[in-house]
């Protein structure tokens, strides 16, 4: 389902992971839930992802990742304010130790001069810590934005779980 490449990445996020000790979650919106989807698609995944959320209308992302309405209403949907408070709720709603919220114009309608297509904000955040966010700008059409969304997220997701890694 997923390319070579992905499962290549993914495996080696999952071990990092392992080695590190820590759990994953995802809360997605313009990926629909394709970071997960990914994730899982690894046989023996369960130990390192604790869950995923897919939050695509802004109904969703406030009732079940806590994103406050005035963000919304006064940022957008498509904002560093709402990747930062997706990636925080996702940990606030879960047991895992990092996490990685997606939120942008996959295309190919919906775009706008401040907001154009391929536009994306991810947020990054672990648990105790401070979110961060990443502003990314891909090319293509909807499937090769959603594509390198998710290849964005499984690197964010890697550096986090490398920099966490145990001494042994």
């Amino acid at each position: 389902m997923f390319s070579e490449n992905l499962q290549a990445m993914t495996t080696q996020l999952l071990e990092d992971c392992r080695t590190a000790g820590v759990m994953v979650a995802t809360a997605e919106s313009c990926t629909g839930g394709l970071i997960a989807g990914c994730l899982t698609e690894i046989a023996g995944s369960s130990d390192v992802v604790e869950r995923g959320f897919v939050t695509y209308s802004n109904e969703a992302k406030m009732e079940l990742l806590g994103v406050p309405e005035a963000v919304l209403a006064d940022k957008g949907a498509v904002s560093p304010e709402v990747a930062e408070a997706m990636v925080q709720g996702a940990l606030a709603h879960s047991r895992a130790d990092i996490a990685v919220s997606v939120t942008g114009v996959a295309g190919p309608g919906g775009g706008s001069e401040a907001k154009p297509v391929g536009l994306v904000f991810m947020g990054l955040c672990r648990r105790d810590e401070a979110p961060s966010h990443r502003k990314l700008n891909f090319p293509g059409d909807r499937s090769a934005v959603r594509g390198a969304t998710v290849e964005a997220a499984l690197a964010g997701l890697r550096d986090m779980a490398c920099a966490g890694k145990r001494a042994t």
